[in-house]
């Protein structure tokens, strides 16, 4: 079996672009959730709140011929994985080419304003507006596989188009890759663009906030007071890499991935289960080697869903008891969907390299309904971790765990 690192991270989101910024709003407790008045059009959509990317623009190094087949999705995507192999330092390297660099990727959807060039063609019988690249932009995997042309990759390309897990089952996907000897380097994370549709998915489930008056309250993951999700955007990847061909090569290393499982609860599309989510747990600790009392915080999914923050925090205590940090990420970023995953990596493992973890935002009161956990809340918390777990559930009933473990130079 292969040792796994990770050489290189990059992302774009609601609080940041990078690092240095995204510390900066989790130590004020800023959050990127704000007011959608765009969104007013559209009859029956109760949710008004979003998080987007508010400084994104594309390099003027890429050429009309090199968007032509990118929705904003994918750009966010490409860039990121761009930045990604900036901070590796594997742009323009050779190994990229060698059909032994792969890529692992993927969002809810892809780009939404294709969608509806589709939907104007059945809805209107016009097909205006429809070009060659119009289902390039539109199609779920549009991300990987633009990833994959842009930067001439000739290894495997995994499509990880599974919601709210599409970022981590790509990561898991790209570890798997490198584990068993079948690729070198892998590209993995996933992406998500902001879009009213989005929200109205859980809109017509009851499962978004609409605090609308009072963005910065919201959402409240694991709160008694919480009232639903809030729709975000964003992209991140990690490079992957095979740990003696990075250290062959004086790569910077930010922490190796030990662990990795998914499971499904086979039982309904879109009620969580919390036996299949402590199960896959206890999987990803099985697989990294690694006892619950080693793990010294946990990177919760926490959507501020009714149903979904009990089932998983039920599941986590199972595991690991009240004895172990928890938080979610979405309390500041939102709901980022594909993209949430490989964010929460990044961040997991910038904490664990910094030694500070940031809370919950917004909550104050935790449900009797969720599980007896130690919530970091109100405050970051300073602690000295080895290893760090980064767990998310999608749809469909699809359940990842990640373990990464602190890297020591």
């Amino acid at each position: 079996m292969k040792r796994v690192v990770v050489t290189g991270i990059a992302g774009f989101s609601p609080i940041g672009n990078d690092w240095d910024s995204i510390l900066s709003r989790l130590q004020s407790g800023k959050t990127g959730i704000v007011s959608m008045p765009e969104w007013d059009k559209y009859d029956g959509l109760n949710a008004r709140l979003g998080a987007r990317v508010e400084s994104f623009t594309v390099p003027k190094h890429y050429s009309r011929k090199d968007l032509r087949s990118m929705g904003r999705v994918a750009q966010l995507a490409v860039v990121s994985t761009e930045n990604a192999l900036i901070d590796a330092g594997l742009l323009g390297h050779d190994i990229l080419q060698s059909g032994m660099t792969g890529v692992a990727y993927g969002s809810s959807a892809g780009d939404t304003d294709a969608i509806a060039d589709f939907g104007n063609m059945l809805l209107h019988n016009d097909c205006d507006g429809l070009n060659a690249n119009t289902y390039i932009k539109m199609m779920s995997h549009t991300s990987p596989v633009n990833i994959g042309v842009y930067f001439g990759l000739r290894g495997r390309v995994y499509t990880t188009s599974s919601a709210c897990t599409s970022a981590s089952m790509g990561i898991g996907q790209a570890y798997e890759a490198i584990k068993f000897g079948q690729q070198t380097v892998m590209l993995a994370g996933g992406c998500e663009h902001l879009c009213a549709t989005e929200a109205a998915v859980f809109d017509t489930l009851y499962a978004t906030s609409t605090m609308n008056d009072t963005p910065q309250s919201t959402p409240r993951p694991f709160d008694s007071e919480r009232d639903g999700l809030v729709i975000g955007e964003g992209a991140c990847t990690l490079v992957l890499e095979e740990y003696e061909h990075a250290i062959e090569r004086g790569a910077k290393i930010y922490a190796e991935l030990i662990g990795f499982a998914a499971n499904s609860d086979g039982s309904h599309i879109t009620q969580p289960s919390a036996q299949t989510m402590e199960k896959v747990i206890r999987e990803s600790l099985k697989d990294a080697g690694v006892s619950p009392e080693q793990i010294g915080y946990v990177s919760a999914h926490g959507t501020a869903t009714s149903r979904g923050d009990i089932a998983e925090s039920q599941a986590t205590a199972a595991v690991f008891g009240n004895k172990t940090p928890i938080s979610s990420l979405k309390s500041f970023t939102g709901h980022t969907l594909g993209a949430c995953g490989a964010l929460e990596a990044w961040v997991g493992i910038e904490m664990m390299r910094n030694d500070w973890f940031h809370p919950t935002a917004n909550l104050t009161t935790v449900d009797e309904s969720c599980g007896d956990l130690d919530y970091i809340k109100e405050e970051g918390r300073r602690l000295h971790v080895d290893y760090i777990m980064s767990n998310n559930f999608a749809f469909g009933g699809l359940n990842t765990s990640l373990i990464f473990k602190r890297w020591n130079d």
